[in-house]
C-alpha cells in the first residue's frame, strides 16, 4: 500500500486564514501525526472531511514533533488528555532529544502535572509518561513506528528543530520542517519521492531561493506554512492546501 499525506494544517503561526501546520501520514491502514497545534481533533476532522475521510485522535499509531514552538505543539496537551481520559491509552510520541529534555518542564508540565482525583482529595502528580509513550529520534539512524521508517536532521531554526524523511510502503516523504534556507538540507530532502518545504519571512527560507532550485526538485515540491497573502500569487511550485489527500 502507498504511503499518502493528508494536509491537515497550511499556515505559519500569525495565520488568520489556516489552521498551523502539520500533517497526517497513512501506510498500511495505520495514521501518523507530524506536529500537533491546537485544537487537533477539530484539525483533523475538518481536513479529514475535505478529504472524504473520517480521523480522530483514537485513529492515530504515534506523533512525531518537530520542534516545540506553540504553533507545531500547542495541541500536545488537549491530544495527551484526551488519550487519558476518553481513550484510557499512550500516544507514543517521537521527538528529537535535545527537544525532548525540554517537553515536560517548558512546554506540559504546567497544565497537565496535577490531577484531582475527586473534588475532596488532593491532587494527583504526574509526568509526562502518564500521558504519552515518549521516543526518541535518532539524528544517525532511522526509528521505526509501525509501517513508518522515520529519519530525522536538524535544521536552522530558533529552537532545536529536525526535519524528517519518513518512508513506508516503498515511498519516502521528505518534510524540512521550520527552516532558514539551507542547501545541506536541501540535498537531504532531495531523494524523497515528495518533498514538502516551508517558506516564510524571518528565519525561514524565502520563497526566492526555492525557486532557484532544480526544476526536476521543484516538480516533486510542495510548499507549506506559508503567510496568509502568499498564496494570492501564482506560483511556479505548488501551494498546499488543507484537506488535500496525497499519494507520495
Amino acid at each position: 500500500m502507498s504511503l499518502e499525506v493528508l494536509v491537515l494544517g497550511v499556515g505559519d503561526a500569525f495565520s488568520a486564514l489556516h489552521y498551523s501546520t502539520c500533517l497526517a501520514l497513512r501506510a498500511e491502514g495505520q495514521w501518523l501525526l507530524i506536529d500537533c497545534p491546537h485544537p487537533i481533533r477539530k484539525i483533523l476532522r475538518e481536513s479529514s472531511q475535505l478529504a472524504g475521510l473520517e480521523l480522530d485522535v483514537g485513529d492515530l499509531a504515534g506523533v512525531v514533533v518537530t520542534h516545540l514552538h506553540a504553533d507545531h505543539a500547542s495541541g500536545l496537551e488537549g491530544l495527551g488528555y484526551f488519550g487519558f481520559f476518553a481513550l484510557g491509552r499512550k500516544l507514543p510520541l517521537l521527538i528529537e532529544p535535545v527537544a525532548g529534555e525540554r517537553l515536560w518542564e517548558g512546554c506540559l508540565a504546567a497544565g497537565m502535572e496535577l490531577l484531582l482525583p475527586a473534588v475532596d482529595q488532593p491532587p494527583d502528580e504526574k509526568e509526562l509518561n502518564d500521558y504519552f509513550e515518549r521516543r526518541d529520534l535518532d539524528l544517525e539512524a532511522s526509528v521505526a513506528l509501525g509501517p513508518f521508517q522515520i529519519e530525522c536532521r536538524r535544521t536552522i531554526h530558533h529552537i532545536p528543530t529536525t526535519a524528517l524523511r519518513i518512508t513506508a510502503g516503498g515511498r519516502t516523504l521528505a518534510y524540512s520542517a521550520d527552516t532558514a534556507f539551507d542547501p545541506s538540507l536541501i540535498e537531504w530532502l532531495s531523494p524523497g519521492d515528495l518533498v514538502i518545504h516551508e517558506t516564510n519571512l524571518g528565519i525561514h527560507t524565502p520563497y526566492e531561493r526555492l525557486r532557484e532550485l532544480p526544476a526536476e526538485l521543484r516538480e516533486k515540491m510542495r510548499l507549506i506554512h506559508y503567510p496568509d497573502r502568499f498564496e494570492e500569487e501564482e506560483r511556479e511550485i505548488e501551494c498546499l492546501r488543507e484537506g488535500a489527500l496525497l499519494s507520495v
